[in-house]
């Protein structure tokens, strides 16, 4: 009795080394893969991050209820910003002054809007917001006033001041 033939065929040794490789090569690329997907992960992140994330928004309006400054807080920026959103101009011994009102409480000043910008930052916390129902702009000195002193009345705007919820 002969023993049976026990080798391989070159065929299937050929067939194994290259299945072999082509799964080396697709755990390669799978590895790969998530990794550029952690990476992309990460970079969406940092962007989401760097979103202004408006928490407080007022429309200040005119006597004839015309839209005439934007004003907007995001917390993580620690600053109103101001869009003027119609042409009026202090005059060259004027200041335009942006002041917090709220129920029982004297108005305080948040800042002095520089002259003739379109949109200015003014630095403010949200704790400086809190309780407060609208924002008024009066036109006082140049430089403004102090805040013992109190806004000149009538507001030149006013507008209600909107807690916008995440």
């Amino acid at each position: 009795m002969t023993e049976p033939n026990r080798t391989v065929s070159p065929w299937w040794r050929a067939a194994t080394i290259f299945f072999a490789v082509l799964m080396l090569i697709a755990a390669t690329t799978g590895v790969s893969m998530f990794e550029q997907f952690k990476a992309q992960i990460q970079h969406l992140q940092t962007q989401v991050q760097q979103v202004p994330h408006i928490r407080y928004i007022a429309v200040l309006t005119d006597a004839q209820n015309a839209p005439a400054l934007l004003v907007t807080l995001d917390p993580q920026d620690g600053a109103l910003q101001v869009q003027r959103l119609n042409a009026v101009a202090e005059g060259r011994e004027d200041s335009m002054q942006l002041w917090a009102l709220s129920a029982n409480d004297r108005p305080r000043s948040l800042g002095v809007l520089a002259a003739r910008l379109d949109t200015l930052r003014l630095p403010v916390k949200e704790a400086d917001l809190t309780g407060v129902l609208q924002l008024a702009i009066s036109v006082e000195d140049k430089g403004g006033v102090a805040e013992v002193v109190g806004p000149r009345l009538p507001y030149l705007f006013k507008g209600a001041v909107v807690h916008k919820a995440l």
